[in-house]
Formats: structure tokens, C-alpha cells, sequence
């Protein structure tokens, strides 16, 4: 762990005053220091993994307002698993993605970011049902529900899904099956 704020903003290098705002929150930051070694995230603690995502998004040729988008959705999105609910039955209102949109809605009203901030695991839970389950009819109908959902926005959120993926231990699987299945469409 950093251990101090002026830690935290040399490593994550806030690039605008929303960026360096969030690091000043409180209940922000206690999300970005949660975490331990887990599948996937070997790493440990959240802001680790938002500086492997911000590492993939330096690597991409992107307009000032993707990167400006991008590096906003990787601050937020894994920031409040540590008050997500994993009760069973989930209860999917309270997975960390909703937690994080509401948050961030309370510094800005940009529809797109909020979508795929709340969005950005359901690829994967899409290619969970289609491989994991072996429910293919489920896992498809909800990938295209998704794609619907997204429009004009499936680049970008194709983007993070990919800077996010591609970070600590995780499975490349499901990116390559989201690739397959939207290539014609990016």
C-alpha cells in the first residue's frame, strides 16, 4: 500500500481536477486500497489494477476525449467492490459496478461513462454463460442485449473491456470471444 495520498497520486497520476477530486474522497480511496491477491487479480488492491488498466490505456492510439473517458471508467470501475454484496442470491443491485456508476453520478452526467462503468463486467458474465454454464442460448441473447444497449458506445466499451482484461492473471478467453462476436461492428 502507498500509505499516503501524496503516494496514491504519484502512482495513479491524476491528469485532471475529476481525477485528482476522486482521490481526494475518502470513501474513494478506502475502495482503491481494499483488496487482497485473488483469481484474477493477483495484484491485490484495486488502485494496483487501475495502474495496470491506465498502463493498457497509455498503450492505445486514442482522441484526448476517449483517453479522458477511458482513464475516468478504469478509476472508477473496481473502486467499491469492497461494499459489493456477495450474499446468495446475488442480489445484482449491489454488485460494485452500480455502487461505482452512483458515485460518479454525483460528479457527472455523461450517460456513456456511466453506462459502461455499470456495464463493464457483462461480457464476461455473458461469456460465463455461454461457456461455464454451457447455457449458449442465454449467454448469446444477453451479449446482443448488451450490444443494443451500448450503440454508438460499443467501441469504447469494447476498449476498456480489452485495457481492463488484459491485466494481473485473468483469462484472455472471453475478450477473444467478444472480438469474434463483434468484429464487424467495432
Amino acid at each position: 500500500m502507498p500509505g499516503s495520498k501524496a503516494a496514491i497520486f504519484s502512482l495513479l497520476q491524476p491528469e485532471n481536477g475529476l481525477e485528482r477530486q476522486l482521490l481526494e474522497h475518502p470513501e474513494f480511496l478506502e475502495g482503491l486500497f481494499w483488496g487482497v491477491p485473488r483469481r484474477g487479480h493477483p495484484e491485490g488492491e484495486v488502485y494496483k489494477h487501475v495502474r495496470e488498466v491506465l498502463d493498457n490505456i497509455d498503450r492505445l492510439d486514442l482522441g484526448k476525449r476517449d483517453r479522458e473517458k477511458l482513464r475516468l471508467i478504469a478509476f472508477v470501475h473496481d473502486t467499491f467492490k469492497y461494499i459489493e454484496d456477495k450474499s446468495l442470491p446475488r442480489d445484482w443491485s449491489k454488485h460494485h459496478s452500480v455502487h461505482a456508476r452512483r458515485f460518479l453520478s454525483y460528479f457527472i452526467t455523461d450517460e456513456e461513462i456511466l453506462t459502461i462503468v455499470e456495464l463493464h463486467d457483462e461480457v464476461f458474465h455473458c461469456w460465463n454463460w455461454v461457456f461455464m454454464c454451457g447455457e449458449i442460448e442465454i449467454g448469446e441473447k444477453k451479449l446482443w442485449e448488451l450490444i443494443e444497449k451500448l450503440g454508438p458506445s460499443l467501441r469504447l466499451y469494447y476498449l476498456f473491456f480489452k485495457c481492463d482484461t488484459m491485466t494481473g492473471n485473468k483469462t484472455l478467453s472471453p475478450l477473444w470471444w467478444f472480438e469474434e462476436k463483434t468484429s464487424e461492428l467495432i
